[in-house]
């Protein structure tokens, strides 16, 4: 019998199997298909990967600004996919070597028991079990996915050839990144929201400037309204990326009596379900649905699994998240919004990437960093960014919320110069 068995070798159930190895447990890692889940293989890294090409093409074709003359640069997108490819072969195999020591299982799971499992006919026993299958793309009724035509996420990071006019309905963190992909190398783009904004539950401030910057650049975007009375035939394709649905099918959960609320896994603050045995981590928790979250899940489900007589909460809500569209985009905390909802006394500091060196160095100087701040205490609440690396500048912001340090505190730091870290301190 084993210590601990896992269902999905995504980030949750990855990072989960490696604690339980630090913790000496025996312990099985069941996947239906590759190492890495959706993050690995449909998500985070080939999505980013490709971005970088895009970005790397669009640096290229204004070389000229930095007295680099290149003429008619090309792109290849078959290159760019070989590369990607690579990368997350070889990142899968990194994966696969730090999990030595686990048991890996291929094949489809089902739940039989709260301590029993099959998997493609094989019984698998475990003290605790851990779900963590995460998500597919969600499908609207009205756009069934074809794979040709109307494509979800999944196909779009396969494509061999760069659509001429792309729609895309969804103007979430999908929508945007990739509108900025496909722009970069040449798609006619034109987004479709149904949100009064591109994306919904942000800061409004930066929403509104991400819309005017896609405007700018030839973007159609209409937000408050469906795709519903376009015309498909106008578009060579159709990318729908309305949000993402937990992978809860096959396993039996009803069955067994775990309790799901609409297709998610209840679970508590312990990520444990009503079955005290059986915990659930990452995107088929239906919460906040980023790989860096479910890992953070995953681990703290490995060690409640086996210590249920000390088990830890997955209560730290202060999450990053990061869209990496151009420029890039990023938040923690509360927004401004979030902060004036709690009643709360703040003040608002603003920098404008226009007056930072290092962004007219870099030629990136469109965006801006805005803070939230308690207006008696000085400490702060919240951080939202557009701009230059924001992804890389919001963590800084994290590390000073998590520690509870002030603006001042953050203003008596020596930041180097030229930088754009340095923005942290000049938004003060």
């Amino acid at each position: 019998m084993y210590d601990l068995a896992i269902i999905g070798a995504g980030w949750a159930g990855y990072n989960a199997a490696i604690k339980a190895k630090e913790l000496g447990l025996k312990t099985c890692l069941i996947e239906n298909s590759q190492t890495g889940g959706t993050c690995l293989n449909l998500g985070c890294i080939p999505t980013k990967t490709l971005i970088q090409s895009a970005k790397i093409y669009s640096l290229i074709k204004k070389s000229a600004n930095f007295g680099v003359e290149i003429s008619e640069p090309k792109f290849n997108l078959q290159i760019a996919q070989e590369r990607k490819a690579k990368i997350i072969q070889q990142l899968r195999s990194g994966m696969q070597g730090a999990l030595n020591g686990v048991d890996f299982i291929q094949g489809q799971a089902k739940l039989i028991t709260k301590e029993e499992l099959e998997c493609d006919g094989k019984k698998i026993l475990a003290k605790s079990i851990i779900i963590a299958t995460g998500s597919r793309p969600f499908e609207l009724e009205q756009f069934k996915f074809d794979g040709k035509k109307i494509i979800s996420s999944d196909e779009a990071l396969e494509l061999k050839e760069v659509p001429k006019k792309l729609l895309i309905i969804g103007g979430g963190v999908i929508g945007c990144e990739f509108a900025s992909l496909f722009h970069a190398l040449g798609s006619q783009v034109t987004i479709v929201e149904k949100m009064p904004q591109l994306l919904p539950g942000l800061d409004s401030e930066i929403a509104k400037k991400i819309e005017l910057i896609f405007k700018k650049k030839k973007i159609t975007v209409n937000t408050g309204a469906g795709a519903e009375g376009l015309n498909q035939s106008d578009f060579d394709l159709t990318l729908v990326c309305v949000g993402r649905i937990p992978n809860t099918k096959g396993l039996n959960l009803e069955g067994l009596g775990v309790i799901l609320n609409q297709g998610k896994v209840a679970v508590n603050d312990f990520l444990q379900t009503n079955i005290i045995n059986i915990f659930a981590a990452g995107d088929c928790t239906g919460k906040l649905m980023l790989a860096h979250y479910a890992a953070y899940q995953g681990e703290i489900a490995a060690q409640n699994a086996v210590n249920p007589a000390a088990m830890k909460k997955a209560d730290n809500a202060v999450v990053p998240s990061c869209i990496f569209s151009d420029p890039e985009i990023a938040c923690v905390g509360l927004s401004e919004d979030e902060a004036k909802n709690k009643g709360t006394d703040i003040k608002i500091n603003k920098f404008d990437f226009l007056g930072s060196g290092m962004a007219r160095i870099i030629d990136e100087a469109e965006g801006f960093i805005k803070v939230i701040s308690d207006a008696k205490s000085g400490c702060l609440l919240g951080a939202s960014i557009i701009g230059p690396k924001a992804t890389e500048l919001i963590s800084v912001f994290g590390l000073a919320i998590s520690n509870k340090l002030t603006s001042e505190q953050i203003k008596s730091t020596i930041f180097a110069h030229p930088s754009l870290s340095e923005s942290i301190h000049q938004v003060f």
